[in-house]
């Protein structure tokens, strides 16, 4: 298990935990990042991740990155 952040570009991975308070767990879900769900990191911008999940592709700063954990 390591953090989103630590994930390669053009890697899918599979969410197997989120961390953080409520709220942000709750934002993150409202994205639709979410345990059992694919992510695949598309791109990296000045410590950004641009990531495809589902249909849509959403910016991220790299803070928020490192409490999704995915498989490794």
């Amino acid at each position: 298990m390591l953090p989103l952040s630590m994930a390669g570009e053009g890697t899918t991975q599979t969410i197997v935990k989120i961390t953080g308070k409520d709220e942000v767990r709750r934002h993150l879900a409202e994205l639709g990042l979410v345990v059992g769900e694919e992510v695949m990191v598309v791109n990296s911008l000045a410590g950004n991740l641009i990531l495809q999940v589902k249909e849509s592709r959403i910016a991220l700063d790299r803070a928020l990155c490192t409490r999704i954990m995915v498989n490794g």
